[in-house]
């Protein structure tokens, strides 16, 4: 069954942070996404479409906005339960709030729950892809994977590797981190709408040999992403020093094992060296910006203005439960604060950018999900712009589409989310 979308629609052909706004997006008024197949087969003016499908089935969202669902490219949905847990730097809030809850995740019937209910927030609040790191524990790999196929959603996973500096009951060794990921990429990887992601934890909780291991996973499967952590604390890259004495910078322990190149997802990014930036660079790696994150950990303000400017990629991201929102709103909405206090403050049409085909991007799949455009997925967020009295309030002063949009990117929530889309079947309304 052809269905048509009707709302005012937003789609990009262009990056916002390399061309005039004008240039970059496409705003209609009254518009109409034409969804077949799981995907979308046209966008344009409504009138427009409607004569050209006289026989699709309409739903008509007003004056609401369509646009893609948001696209969340660094999450930990173990931690969903601890999210906004009370004041501790990185190593302390790992120690003290993190771990103890991954243990949990041994329990098949606790992964399943979990992720259940990280996908019920998840859309909520309009994200239709993430990508989760796991646990060690391939029973968590499996209950996210299986959640996520039943609502035929696109996600990315993989085991969390660690064999060192974390509990016992969270170590695996270099051996074992291996075989299960080998294990669970041949057991996911491609099946639907799913992709395997080799995932070392980050630098201080993988020894050399089982970095080494996963470089030469990551080697043998290089149409998968490999995702980790880098430079987000000041503290955490000390620590790294003295892990890695013969390391010419955090960026170099994941490059001397083969962790570095095209489709590497570095999480935060945010105290980089000046070689760093310009190898990642010129490895095209995806660089994952998480504001609330940044913020709620105290961690420090991402250079999004210099680092797009240099031409890296970059997408956004919630870091659940490490970052304090489940919403991509909330996400832009703390992006846009972090542009501030560097003096670099964001334009609505770069944080929308950000939270659909930046971060689609970033994971290399600009060409399936994040954007409104003929022949990609039909992931899509339909979003209320007068979502609250004050939203609303603001909203009808708005002389252009963007003063009307940016009042929901700072004040939104999963109030503002009037429906959900993926591969072309309704999940969720308000």
């Amino acid at each position: 069954m052809t269905k048509i979308l009707l709302g005012q629609t937003l789609s990009y052909q262009k990056n916002p942070f390399a061309v005039p706004v004008s240039e970059a997006a496409q705003h209609e008024r009254r518009g109409a996404v034409v969804v077949e197949n799981g995907k979308i087969a046209a966008i344009g003016a409504a009138d427009r479409i409607r004569a050209a499908w006289p026989q699709a089935e309409v739903t008509d969202y007003g004056d609401a906005l369509i646009s893609a669902g948001f696209v969340d490219a660094h999450v930990h949905y173990p931690q969903t339960g601890i999210i906004a847990s009370w004041g501790k730097r990185l190593i302390d809030w790992l120690n003290s709030y993190t771990f103890p809850e991954e243990m949990r995740f041994h329990d098949a019937g606790y992964a399943r729950e979990i992720a259940a209910l990280y996908f019920n927030l998840a859309l909520a609040n309009g994200t239709t892809t993430s990508v989760s790191y796991c646990t060690i524990h391939p029973e968590s790999v499996d209950a996210f994977f299986t959640e996520a196929r039943s609502r035929g959603l696109r996600a990315l996973a993989g085991k969390t590797c660690m064999d060192r500096n974390a509990p016992e009951g969270l170590r695996d060794t270099p051996q074992s981190a291996y075989d299960d990921s080998k294990t669970l990429l041949q057991r996911w990887h491609g099946v639907d709408r799913l992709s395997y992601v080799i995932t070392p934890r980050f630098s201080p909780t993988s020894t050399p040999d089982q970095l080494s291991a996963l470089g030469a996973l990551w080697g043998e499967h290089p149409d998968c992403l490999m995702q980790t952590h880098l430079s987000e604390q000041t503290d955490e890259i000390a620590w790294v020093k003295t892990l890695f004495p013969s390391a010419r910078d955090y960026l170099d322990t994941y490059e001397m094992h083969g962790l570095l190149r095209e489709g590497a997802l570095m999480g935060h990014a945010i105290h980089l060296e000046p070689r760093e930036r310009d190898r990642l660079r010129e490895m095209d790696a995806g660089l994952i910006h998480c504001p609330t994150s940044n913020t709620f950990i105290g961690s420090g303000l991402f250079d999004m203005a210099g680092l797009m400017a240099e031409g890296h990629r970059v997408g956004l991201a919630t870091d659940t439960g490490g970052g304090s929102s489940f919403s991509m709103l909330r996400t832009m909405a703390a992006a846009y604060e972090v542009g501030q206090l560097n003096g670099t403050p964001l334009h609505a049409s770069q944080l929308w950018w950000l939270a659909t085909q930046g971060a689609a991007r970033s994971l290399r799949m600009e060409d399936k999900i994040g954007n409104l455009a003929p022949g990609m997925e039909a992931d899509l967020v339909v979003t209320d712009l007068a979502s609250t009295p004050v939203i609303a309030q603001r909203a009808n002063r708005a002389d252009t589409f963007w003063d009307q949009l940016f009042p929901t990117i700072m004040m939104g929530d999963d109030r503002a989310v009037k429906a959900v889309w993926s591969g072309g079947q309704f999940q969720h309304s308000a």
